[in-house]
C-alpha cells in the first residue's frame, strides 16, 4: 500500500516507537516523510522536535517545537519539548515561561508531564524550580514510585536529608522492588556516617541492578567490613564481576565532557562524590495560612504509607500509634521506643522518645515522616 493511504497518526505512531527504541534517526526520517504529506500536522513537527532534541540537534529542535506552537499555540508538549530545548541552549527564563505557561493552561495534574518537565530542569541545575514540578507530579498520583523517588533526588541536591530520606523511603513504600532510590538511600546513609543502615539497603540490591562503581564499592567494603570477609571470600564475587563489567577504559572524549559538566555555575567543580540522579531529579511547603480564631498549635505529618494525620504533637503521636495494628496493647512510650530503635536500625539517627513532639521532629529527620506544618 503507498504511504499516501497512511494517516499522520500512523506516521507518527511508527515515529514514537522507533523514538523509543532509541532509533532516533529512523523516527526522524519517519516524521519527515509524514511532514512531507502533512505539513500542517502538529504531532509530526512534536515529534521532530523531540527527536532533533535527542540527537542534540537544538537549532533545529528549536525551529520544530516553534513550528508546531504556531499551528497550535497552546500545545502542551510543543511547550514542555520547547521549554526543554531552551533549558539546553541556556535561556532559562525563556525555559521557565514555557513551562509556566504548562501551568497556565491547566495540565498541573498531568504527572507525566510534570515528571518529564521536573526531570529536564533536574539535569540543567534548576534545582528549586525542579522541585516545584516533581512536588506537583507526587501531590497529583500519589502512588506514583518515580514521583517519590524524584522528590528524593532534589530534596538530597538542596541540602535536606530528611525530606530527601522520606521520599525516597516513600517510593520503597510504593514499590519494594525499585533498585534505583534504594541504591541512592544506601549511598545517602553512607555518606552521613551511618554505614549499618547503609548495608541493610545495599543487601537488598543485586549486583545487575547498579549502573555506576559507586555503589558497588561502597557494598563490598561494608560486607567486608561488618561480616569480616576476606577479599577473595565467594560472597564478593559477584559483586567484584559487575565492578569489572562497568569499568571500561574511558573515552578521551567522554572525559572531556565529564570535566566540563563538573563546572558549576559559579565556576566552582562539583564534589565528585556527590550523589546524582541515577539513570534517567522550591522551597519546602509554604507554611498553611491560618484564618481567624484557628488553633495555633495544630500540625500535619504525612506518613510513609501517604496517610496525613492533624492535630497537636501529642495528638498525632496517637494517631500513629493507633495506625500500627502491632502496637495495640502497647503503652504510648514502648511504642515510641519501638519505632525509635526501629529508625536507628534503618537510618541510623537517633530518634529521642523525650516528648511527642520530639519523637516527631526526630522521626521527620530520620526519613519516618514528613512535617507539612
Amino acid at each position: 500500500m503507498s504511504d499516501v493511504f497512511r494517516s499522520s497518526d500512523e506516521f507518527d505512531e511508527q515515529a514514537h516507537q522507533l523514538y523509543n527504541q532509541g532509533r532516533y534517526d529512523e523516527a526522524l526520517a519517519v516524521l519527515k516523510e509524514g511532514l512531507a504529506l502533512y505539513p500542517s500536522a502538529v504531532e509530526l513537527y512534536v515529534g521532530a522536535g523531540y527527536a532533533y532534541l535527542a540527537r542534540e540537534e537544538y537549532a533545529w529542535s528549536r525551529a520544530s517545537f516553534t513550528q508546531a506552537l504556531f499551528l497550535e499555540p497552546d500545545h502542551e508538549d510543543a511547550l514542555a519539548g520547547l521549554g526543554e530545548t531552551q533549558l539546553r541552549i541556556g535561556d532559562v527564563p525563556a525555559a521557565i515561561r514555557s513551562f509556566d505557561r504548562v501551568l497556565e493552561l491547566g495540565f498541573s495534574e498531568d504527572h507525566d508531564l510534570m515528571l518529564q518537565v521536573g526531570r529536564a530542569l533536574f539535569r540543567e541545575g534548576q534545582l528549586a524550580q525542579a522541585y516545584r514540578f516533581f512536588e506537583l507530579a507526587a501531590t497529583s498520583e500519589a502512588e506514583c514510585e518515580e514521583a517519590a523517588a524524584c522528590m528524593g533526588y532534589v530534596s538530597h541536591r538542596l541540602g535536606r536529608d530528611g525530606a530527601a530520606i522520606y521520599w525516597l523511603r516513600r517510593a520503597l513504600a510504593i514499590d519494594p522492588t525499585f533498585a534505583e532510590p534504594r541504591i541512592y538511600l544506601a549511598n545517602l546513609l553512607y555518606d552521613r556516617g551511618e554505614t549499618a543502615a547503609s548495608l541493610i539497603h545495599f543487601e537488598r540490591t543485586d549486583p545487575e541492578e547498579h549502573f555506576d562503581e559507586l555503589g558497588l564499592f561502597r557494598t563490598i567494603e561494608l560486607k567486608k567490613t561488618f561480616f569480616r570477609l576476606a577479599d577473595d571470600d565467594p560472597g564478593l564475587e559477584t559483586w567484584y564481576q559487575r565492578v569489572s563489567d562497568l569499568m571500561t577504559d574511558p573515552d578521551p572524549v567522554d572525559e572531556l565532557l565529564a570535566e566540563v559538566e563538573a563546572i558549576q555555575s559559579d565556576g566552582s567543580i562539583r564534589d565528585p562524590s556527590q550523589l546524582e540522579l541515577f539513570g534517567t531529579m522550591l522551597t519546602e511547603l509554604q507554611q498553611m495560612q491560618r484564618k481567624p480564631g484557628q488553633r495555633l498549635d495544630l500540625h500535619q505529618v504525612a506518613t510513609l504509607s501517604g496517610q496525613l494525620l492533624r492535630g497537636t504533637w501529642d495528638e498525632i503521636l496517637l494517631q500513629l500509634k493507633a495506625a500500627d495494628r502491632t502496637a495495640v496493647d502497647l503503652s504510648v512510650s514502648e511504642f515510641m521506643e519501638g519505632q525509635a530503635l526501629r529508625g536507628k536500625h534503618e537510618t541510623g539517627v537517633v530518634i529521642p522518645v523525650s516528648s511527642a513532639e520530639a519523637f516527631i521532629k526526630g522521626a521527620a529527620e530520620a526519613g519516618v515522616l514528613r512535617i507539612f506544618h
